[in-house]
């Protein structure tokens, strides 16, 4: 059946599936091209990988003092061998890992989540609101926070536990993704869409929901791995220095631990090594995957699929 002069074409219905797997595609050929993004997915898949299955098939309660012979090199029975305090380090790394990332993730989803909350009321509203959330950041980024840090965790320490630790490190981790979030806001609410919406007379708590914040979740994603990663070394250093949960086998105990007994001058070298290498996974993947989410978010940098 042929089609007349002036009679509309039938539309062409592209089947949802064929929709989703185009879209899957694409992600795919973009995952492709954001090779940092990869990177520190992989590198933090890894880590999960093998606290996961550490919990399926190691005996984890080894972690504790004089759960086992104190001193003992990498062996069969002790993969990684055994620290000054009778523990297994293979057992340590495994029920201390999550513990550390447990306290970045607090410490980090809280100070994002103030940031975001005053940045959005500070820069959107403007006013005596802005100057007072602007002079507020800008005075408490002068104040060396790492030394704050250390203040606050002396006068608490006795009674420190994880999430004591997170809330100390979240108690100034707001102020820079208040600034940088502020920023981004004070450009985006001046765009075309915000001005159509504000005449077609939607609130301005409507506005920050759909229209701002949608625009900015792959930056403030970006910006949570980012303060996620400055939390967890603050809690590095403050666990170095012995201010952390002494019985908890984070990584920033473990090197406490090894600085307090001398494992370097007693040439354990396979104490210090794995909390190392885990520090070093750990900080690479969430390098690669802000670096990742930062080229996502920024147009400069996005790649074309």
């Amino acid at each position: 059946m042929g089609i007349t002069v002036g009679q509309a074409a039938p539309a062409i219905e592209v089947p949802v599936e064929n929709q989703f797997g185009e879209q899957a595609r694409g992600g795919l050929r973009y995952l492709g091209r954001n090779r940092q993004l990869v990177l520190g997915l992989s590198l933090l898949g890894l880590l999960a990988l093998f606290v996961i299955l550490g919990h399926l098939f190691y005996d984890v309660s080894k972690y504790r003092p004089l759960s086992v012979l104190p001193g003992r090199p990498p062996s069969a029975e002790f993969p990684l061998g055994t620290d000054s305090q009778g523990r297994d380090l293979l057992a340590v790394m495994i029920a201390g890992t999550p513990q550390t990332i447990q306290m970045g993730l607090m410490a980090g989803f809280l100070g994002v989540a103030v940031g975001t909350v005053l940045a959005f009321a500070g820069a959107y509203y403007g006013g005596w609101l802005d100057a007072i959330v602007r002079g507020v950041v800008d005075v408490g980024l002068t104040i060396p926070t790492f030394l704050v840090l250390i203040i606050v965790a002396i006068s608490i320490h006795s009674a420190m536990t994880i999430e004591q630790m997170a809330l100390v490190i979240a108690a100034l981790a707001w102020l820079w993704p208040t600034r940088t979030i502020r920023a981004q806001v004070l450009t985006m609410r001046e765009r075309a869409y915000v001005h159509v919406a504000r005449l077609s007379g939607a609130s301005g708590l409507k506005i920050i929901f759909f229209e701002l914040m949608p625009n900015l979740l792959p930056y403030l994603a970006a910006s949570l791995v980012a303060a996620v990663a400055a939390a967890i070394l603050a809690s590095l250093g403050l666990e170095a220095l012995g201010l952390g949960a002494v019985d908890s086998p984070t990584i920033g105990m473990t090197i406490y631990w090894v600085i307090f007994y001398g494992a370097l001058l007693q040439g354990m070298w396979w104490w210090f090594l794995p909390p190392i290498v885990v520090v070093v996974l750990l900080f690479m993947g969430l390098f690669g995957l802000a670096a990742g989410l930062d080229e996502w978010a920024n147009p400069r940098l996005r790649r074309s699929v």
